[in-house]
């Protein structure tokens, strides 16, 4: 029986940010029972041009929203760095390339772009600040520039959101339970463990009895 957990998110998804303690419990509470948890990006934002002040004011007022209900903290002094142009396709790339070379440490890299992000206001949109991420979460410097600058993984990254787009998904997280190719909804948007534990510990059950 194929079984597994798929969570939809966006390394520069502030609810993402929020939501990344619940995810990790959840992923060790699906390891418990033998299920592992993949990682899928779903392109958040695609601009060219840097953020404007107004943009940036927004944005941070949404910051504060995350953190009241979260409990995650941002560097609302550092953050958003000058000039930042608020393209998430690099980042998710970065996690794509992670997911070819090891997939094991995916989360380990997302957490880091998060954290170079929202707590020490890096511009993760910048490859030489991925690569740096990247070698940090132990991957071959080398390995992972040729890999994140090639075709392929463009490709992969494009087909990501094509498949997030594909199944209507339209707000991050998602965190999907997938057995047999049949896909449950645990949750669309930021929701506390306490509620979301039961939900998973009850499809782990009928995945084991199954």
């Amino acid at each position: 029986m194929s079984q597994r957990l798929l969570y939809v998110m966006d390394p520069m998804c502030s609810w993402c940010w929020g939501f990344a303690p619940v995810v990790e419990e959840l992923a060790r509470q699906a390891a418990q029972a033998g299920v592992r948890l993949d990682w899928v990006v779903g392109g958040l934002r695609q601009e060219c041009a840097p953020l404007s002040e107004p943009a940036r004011e927004r944005i941070f007022a949404h910051w504060r929203a995350v953190s009241g209900e979260t409990g995650q903290p941002f560097n609302f002094a550092g953050g958003l760095p000058e000039g930042l142009v608020y393209d998430t396709e690099p980042a998710c790339r970065a996690l794509v390339v992670a997911r070819h070379l090891a997939p094991r440490r995916v989360g380990r890299l997302a957490r880091l772009i998060q954290q170079a992000f929202y707590l020490e206001g890096r511009d993760v949109t910048h490859a030489r600040v991925l690569l740096e991420l990247a070698e940090t979460a132990g991957f071959s410097r080398c390995c992972f520039a040729e890999a994140f600058d090639s075709a392929e993984q463009r490709a992969a990254t494009r087909a990501d959101f094509a498949w997030v787009e594909r199944l209507g998904i339209a707000g991050f997280p998602t965190l999907l339970a997938e057995r047999n190719g049949m896909l449950a909804l645990l949750t669309n948007g930021h929701q506390p463990l306490e509620r979301l534990s039961p939900l998973l510990e009850r499809w782990l059950e009928r995945a084991v009895h199954a």
